[in-house]
């Protein structure tokens, strides 16, 4: 049995990670060319949908005002994993939303995917915001999925893409080389947007461009330290 599945340990296991990445989180010194994108979005107000690639899922909380910025929500998968990252992102002020879409060609096995959505569509149309992993929870690395596209042209919310990096980081041994973070570093956070889109959005074409933007963000932001 994997060690994540044992319910006392999962939920120690998210405690200490929840400890770890508030100290790190608060004692790394971050840097953003751009702040004043997400600046606009604070004052404004209102639905939006933030993505960031799965590696980066642990520097994420650093991007986001919980004092300024309207009140976060993460979309966490119904896997084990899922329920201890769950876990330990609440603890740091991000309540998930959980689900996790089909695997092509198994919609039989999806887990959640569509309540997930219809919560995630609700919660950005009441005002909050919704961060997601549009690669996750299992990959493609830096493969956007269709979910963020299909949630910003049914809501019609801003979305940010957001390339984050701190060094010195420990980079683990997962399918996406997840970084953890270390305290007293330096960090950098790029935001790309905010992008609108309408209706009659091609989905195809923009998670392509999506995906190459974000990327982009997350390679500006490593090459900022």
């Amino acid at each position: 049995m994997r060690p994540l599945r044992i319910a006392w340990i999962q939920t120690s296991l998210a405690w200490l990670l929840a400890a770890w990445l508030r100290l790190c989180l608060s004692t790394i010194r971050w840097q953003s060319p751009n702040r004043e994108v997400v600046e606009a979005i604070w004052a404004a107000g209102g639905g939006v949908i933030v993505c960031f690639w799965h590696s980066r899922l642990t520097l994420a909380p650093a991007s986001w005002s919980l004092e300024r910025g309207q009140e976060p929500r993460v979309l966490v998968s119904l896997s084990r994993d899922g329920e201890f990252l769950a876990r330990a992102v609440e603890r740091i002020g991000f309540p998930a939303i959980r689900g996790s879409s089909a695997k092509k060609g198994a919609p039989d096995k999806a887990k959640g995917g569509a309540a997930a959505f219809r919560d995630g569509l609700r919660w950005i149309r009441q005002g909050g915001v919704l961060a997601l992993t549009p690669d996750g929870p299992r990959g493609p690395v830096e493969t956007m999925a269709e979910g963020a596209v299909m949630l910003a042209r049914m809501s019609e919310a801003p979305v940010l893409l957001v390339g984050l990096a701190c060094k010195p980081a420990i980079t683990l041994d997962s399918w996406d080389r997840s970084q953890l973070p270390m305290p007293f570093g330096h960090g950098a956070i790029v935001y790309d947007g905010p992008i609108r889109i309408g209706r009659d959005t091609d989905i195809v074409a923009l998670q392509t461009e999506w995906a190459a933007r974000l990327s982009a963000a997350t390679r500006q932001a490593e090459a900022m330290l």
